[in-house]
């Protein structure tokens, strides 16, 4: 008997009241309620109320109730989630249809001597259906609320949420509906106070210490924080966060509109994104603003190609390119399985985006003319590069073929082919290079830049414009040092760290990404945007946070190891934004960096020659070409450091 009850509310709770369901039910209200009136009136009152025709005023009730609800469309609401906005809409509705009841009232005869009778009627009328209509929806809410609580009473995590502004408010409406939370209250850091204030109903706990949380969540059984603000979440750290692990609770984070969670949801209510905490939102800093409009308008309508559109930034460039109204979306890549993945996640969920996906190596002339003569692209990103410092440091050949030679490539079919823009990703380990791989992406940026002066200067024809973004670490990115601090944790440990003072700066995939798309659009030709990185990271300190994160006590329950400085690594990358090497834009978090001239004619038979070593896999002669080249690259922990002492 049990389970075919809860079937049954189950059921009900799956089920919304159909609109027409609601438009009648409305209209028998509305009828009842002018029926009800006239007929007590007419009882209790006959000589004062006689003047009035039932059917006529029914008529008008009617009406009035049918007009009403198609213009303010009260009865396309779905009831169990109405607001304060909803009723006040019904009120207006209930007005404008006893304004029908009014006129059909002064149609009566006899009524001009009865005015304040005809008042009175409709008066009484307004109130008893205000009253019958919100009283229906208020029963229904709370029906549902009960369904809620009655199936979910033992499954329902018990959660507070952080903070008691608009968004915190917001975020209980949104959960109200979750089979997996059940809101307690709401929290926040002040003089301890089990219950100041109350919100929607639901107080509002101070906590001015961890003993006091302590006793607060053992003694009504806490599951967890929800945070509604990432800012929140960094402001309390040190705080109900550490609390939190501590005591084993889970800590979790509504993610805003704008944050592509990826599938990474965890723990959610259905309908509502709440996943775990990551350390990528504690690290962040306020977001880069950006004129959305101003990147749709540059977008809208275009043939865009994007290459190593399966990796961390190619894909989400992708995806936000997705969403600004583009014509068509070359997506270019060599490795099979993430275009493939890649592919399957567009397909469900940009169905409208008209897409390709093309396999195919940067380095391969002829198989990228043909992707330029078959789409003809009108923008072009260009995100497909070797990135990893160790393993470019151990095949400097390969770093040259692919982040040298493939940009020239694909530079050069941009120029014939007509491209409006080509926006080429970079790195800041291009900056004063240490290692090869940063010294390959640097001879990538002179390509194209001087590629971009020939073009600006007549020099070569056609009207490519050349742009490039150098970034830091990008949060989460694969491959990066997030991931694989979370394996390790997850296996237990030990988390390795090259050297206990490296540091380094960051910023989150989408953020890049944004930074990308805002670059193109301001971007003349020949800039090479930077970027405000604000303050860098420790990585022990930022492996320390992981593991405390994690709900681990670091050097007690995961051990940090440090492994020694890798080839080619610096122990401090370089300030992309210090104003003694940028010029300011009018965006304060972009700059444009200051960088020496290079002339396309003068570089061509050194680049011809680079390219050559390279494909002939003669390391020690390329690595010497690429320090000929770059003056400034200066090998650190690495073989070819003998080749600047040989220099000198």
């Amino acid at each position: 008997m049990k389970s075919y009850l809860y079937r049954l509310i189950r059921f009900f709770k799956r089920r919304y009241v159909n609109r027409w369901v609601i438009l009648f039910g409305d209209l028998f209200i509305s009828l009842f309620s002018t029926f009800a009136v006239g007929f007590i009136l007419l009882r209790l009152a006959p000589a004062e109320f006689g003047f009035i025709s039932l059917p006529l005023v029914l008529v008008g009730s009617g009406a009035g109730s049918l007009a009403a609800s198609f213009f303010f469309g009260t009865y396309k609401n779905i009831i169990r989630h109405s607001s304060a906005k909803d009723f006040w809409r019904v009120s207006i509705a209930v007005i404008l249809r006893s304004l029908f009841v009014v006129a059909f009232l002064f149609a009566c005869d006899g009524v001009s001597g009865r005015v304040n009778h005809a008042l009175f009627f409709a008066l009484f009328d307004f109130i008893f259906a205000l009253v019958l209509m919100a009283g229906v929806r208020v029963v229904l809410i709370v029906f549902y609320d009960t369904l809620i609580s009655f199936t979910s009473v033992n499954k329902r995590h018990r959660v507070l949420i952080y903070g008691f502004d608009e968004k915190s408010a917001a975020l209980e409406m949104r959960l109200k509906n979750s089979n997996r939370f059940k809101v307690f209250g709401f929290c926040t850091f002040g003089k301890y106070s089990r219950s100041m204030r109350k919100l929607y109903g639901f107080p509002v706990y101070y906590f001015s210490d961890e003993r006091h949380f302590r006793m607060f969540v053992a003694k009504y059984k806490i599951n967890g924080v929800i945070f509604a603000r990432i800012e929140d979440a960094r402001e309390e750290e040190n705080r109900i966060i550490r609390y939190c692990k501590d005591l084993r609770l889970k800590t979790l984070i509504a993610p805003s509109i704008n944050e592509d969670i990826n599938g990474a949801v965890n723990g959610t209510g259905k309908g509502v994104d709440v996943r775990k905490i990551k350390i990528e939102d504690l690290l962040g800093r306020d977001e880069i603003n950006i004129d959305m409009q101003e990147v749709t308008d540059e977008f809208k309508d275009k043939v865009i190609l994007v290459t190593g559109a399966a990796g961390s930034i190619g894909s989400e460039l992708c995806r936000q390119l997705a969403r600004v109204g583009i014509r068509k979306l070359i997506m270019f890549d060599s490795a099979e399985t993430p275009l493939h993945n890649v592919r399957l996640e567009f397909e469900n969920e940009y169905k409208q985006l008209d897409f390709v996906p093309v396999i195919g190596d940067v380095r391969v002339a002829e198989r990228v003319r043909m992707v330029f003569e078959k789409y003809r692209p009108q923008i072009v990103f260009h995100a497909a590069a070797y990135k990893h410092v160790p393993l470019m440091e151990e095949n400097p050949c390969e770093a040259v073929m692919v982040n040298v030679a493939g940009t020239r490539i694909v530079a050069d079919m941009a120029l014939a082919f007509g491209v409006e823009k080509f926006v080429m990703i970079s790195t800041d380990k291009a900056v004063n290079p240490s290692n090869v791989m940063g010294c390959s992406k640097r001879l990538a940026e002179i390509y194209c830049q001087s590629l971009g002066t020939a073009v600006i200067e007549g020099r070569v024809q056609g009207h490519t414009k050349f742009i490039t973004t150098r970034f830091g670490n990008v949060l989460g990115s694969n491959g990066s040092v997030i991931p694989l601090f979370r394996k390790q944790i997850e296996n237990g440990g030990p988390v390795t760290v090259t050297h206990k003072d490296i540091i380094r700066f960051f910023m989150t995939i989408p953020e890049a990404c944004r930074l990308v798309l805002e670059a193109a659009t301001m971007g003349h030709g020949n800039e090479i945007f930077v970027f405000d990185m604000g303050e860098p990271v420790r990585i022990a300190d930022l492996a320390r946070r992981m593991i405390e994160l994690a709900g681990y006590k670091p050097d007690k329950d995961i051990e940090i190891k440090y492994t020694g400085l890798r080839p080619g690594e610096k122990l401090y990358e370089e300030v992309l934004s210090n104003s003694e090497n940028t010029i300011p834009t009018d965006h304060k978090k972009i700059m444009i960096a200051k960088a020496r001239r290079y002339e396309r004619e003068g570089i061509l038979p050194d680049f011809d020659e680079l390219a050559g070593l390279a494909y002939s896999c003669q390391v020690i002669p390329t690595v010497k070409l690429m320090k000929h080249l770059v003056p400034e690259y200066k090998s650190l922990n690495s073989a070819y450091a003998q080749l600047d002492a040989q220099d000198k």
